[in-house]
């Protein structure tokens, strides 16, 4: 039998969850289930908080839906890789996928950081938050990655210097021309947790790379042979590091 269950909508609310509970509605949730989905008083609902881990509950309410009842719990919480996605900020469609990607492929931190070459300088990180909870309640992701602020990059990368993390630096002039060795060779090092960065389209500029290239635990790594677009670099990446030295060993 799966580990998941999928018949039922999945829900995320911000509220303790425990059998015997009744978790009141927003509006958005309450349109969603009553109007979207055409639920009704007694229909099955998957709610988790990233937190209490997931519990089964049906739809209250009188001529809507009011709230949910909790019944038993289902799955116990778990915990994210300590991975963190780094990156330049993309146009708002392609950044809403780049979010989602990021998250079904189990990053538990998202960091925009801003490089002479970013498309995008003001960014809408509630929007973000947004997409990492859609992308959850459709994956049957428990844990919620933490969206964090902007960040320049030289503040980032000083910031990174002062700890023991793992920075992998993909980097389209790597000399390795096997990714999957390079991590191999840095799982050591990535014990302590592990930053990836992918930088804006336009690329670093000079001076960026000579910052990136002067951080001590860093490790470039190449994608192949072909230049792939930010977004789609991003899963490429994410499922290199969760291969190596991330939880898709377990």
């Amino acid at each position: 039998m799966s580990r998941y269950e999928f018949r039922s909508p999945r829900l995320f609310v911000d509220a303790d969850l425990a059998a015997g509970t009744r978790v009141p509605l927003g509006r958005d949730q309450s349109n969603y289930l009553g109007n979207v989905l055409r639920l009704g008083a007694g229909a099955p609902v998957l709610a988790f908080n990233g937190r209490d881990g997931e519990w089964r509950a049906a739809v209250a309410g009188r001529k809507r839906p009011e709230e949910l009842e909790v019944g038993e719990r289902t799955r116990p919480q778990d915990r994210l890789p300590d991975v963190t996605y780094a990156f330049a900020p993309l146009k708002h469609a392609r950044l809403d996928y780049m979010a989602q990607k990021a998250v079904e492929m189990g990053a538990g931190r998202l960091q925009p950081v801003l490089t002479q070459h970013t498309q995008v300088h003001r960014l809408n990180t509630e929007r973000m938050r947004a997409n990492v909870i859609e992308a959850a309640e459709q994956c049957g992701i428990l844990s919620l990655a933490a969206v964090e602020e902007p960040v320049a990059l030289d503040r980032y990368l000083a910031a990174h210097a002062d700890g023991p993390r793992l920075l992998v630096f993909c980097d389209e002039d790597a000399e390795i021309a096997d990714p999957v060795a390079a991590l191999q060779g840095a799982r050591a090092a990535a014990t302590a947790g592990v930053d990836l960065l992918v930088g804006p389209e336009g690329g670093f500029s000079t001076d960026e790379r000579d910052l990136l290239l002067r951080q001590p635990r860093i490790l470039r790594l190449a994608l192949g042979p072909r230049i792939m677009r930010a977004d789609t670099a991003a899963v490429a990446a994410l499922a290199l590091v969760q291969a190596v030295v991330g939880d898709w060993q377990r």
